[in-house]
């Protein structure tokens, strides 16, 4: 421990082996029976607790906690580990459980992996190497992630669910089967426009004037037979004298990636 950086505001088990290089910051728990190979880093406010083996250069920002007791009702304590491999990022707030006896007793992650901030990795399952989690991606007990696969924010993957090599699961997505690697599979999206925020405005301020207005405006954007550029050229027409539709027109324009209408 001695090649090591540890703040000493830092609480670290006697139990726990640091290899060379290995830095802990400040308020950072590490607890008994947890190793962490050379040139790993632990932010402020991170936690690891054990039996869990981390190779070379991993990562641990604030509030991660990683090799925590699984989430199972029928845990009592046994002893299960986490197995992690070099080079991964546990972002914010990202949640890791060990193993359950039931499930073989062990949580395995390999290598160069980005978990971002609130993903969360259930007992007992498996990740390759070169796997991105986006926000608050999902991942029950008992789940096989293969390599090279990413998991769009804010999606589950049920437990005893496969995800194969180079698949992409897009945001929002829930998986309940299988995904076949080099697969693209993302939820329907069928996100609509309902016309102004009304009351919102109203709470803002804007005369009920102003408000008529963009509701005349969107009627002719999304309830009229024109297509879009027909509509904003109507607009424009109808309008001119409107700083609110001009600007609604103007944003319209601009829009890169199309708008939801």
């Amino acid at each position: 421990m001695s090649e090591s950086a540890i703040h000493p505001q830092a609480v670290v088990s006697p139990e726990a082996k640091l290899r060379a290089g290995v830095t802990v910051g400040p308020f950072a728990v590490i607890g008994a029976h947890v190793t962490l190979g050379d040139g790993c880093v632990v932010h402020s406010h991170a936690v690891i607790q054990g039996p869990s083996k981390f190779g070379a250069n991993n990562i641990f920002h604030p509030f991660s906690a990683v090799g925590v007791d699984p989430q199972d009702l029928t845990f009592k304590g046994e002893r299960t580990e986490l197995i992690v491999g070099d080079g991964n990022n546990f972002r914010e707030s990202v949640t890791v459980s060990r193993g359950t006896k039931k499930g073989g007793g062990t949580t395995k992650i390999g290598s160069h992996n980005l978990f971002m901030a609130y993903t969360h990795i259930g007992h007992d399952s498996v990740v390759g190497s070169h796997t991105i989690f986006a926000n608050a991606a999902t991942v029950a007990g008992h789940v096989v992630i293969e390599d090279h696969v990413t998991v769009g924010a804010l999606s589950p993957v049920h437990q005893f669910c496969r995800i194969g090599r180079y698949a992409y699961v897009g945001a929002c997505t829930v998986i309940t089967q299988d995904v076949p690697p080099f697969a693209r599979v993302v939820t329907e999206r069928e996100t609509k426009s309902f016309g102004i925020n009304s009351i919102g405005l109203e709470r803002k301020g804007f005369s009920e004037e102003r408000r008529k207005t963009l509701q005349r405006a969107f009627r002719l954007l999304l309830r009229s037979k024109l297509n879009t550029s027909q509509a904003l050229a109507k607009m424009r027409e109808q309008f001119r004298d409107s700083a609110d539709v001009i600007e609604l027109v103007q944003f319209i324009e601009t829009a890169e990636r199309g708008i939801v209408k």
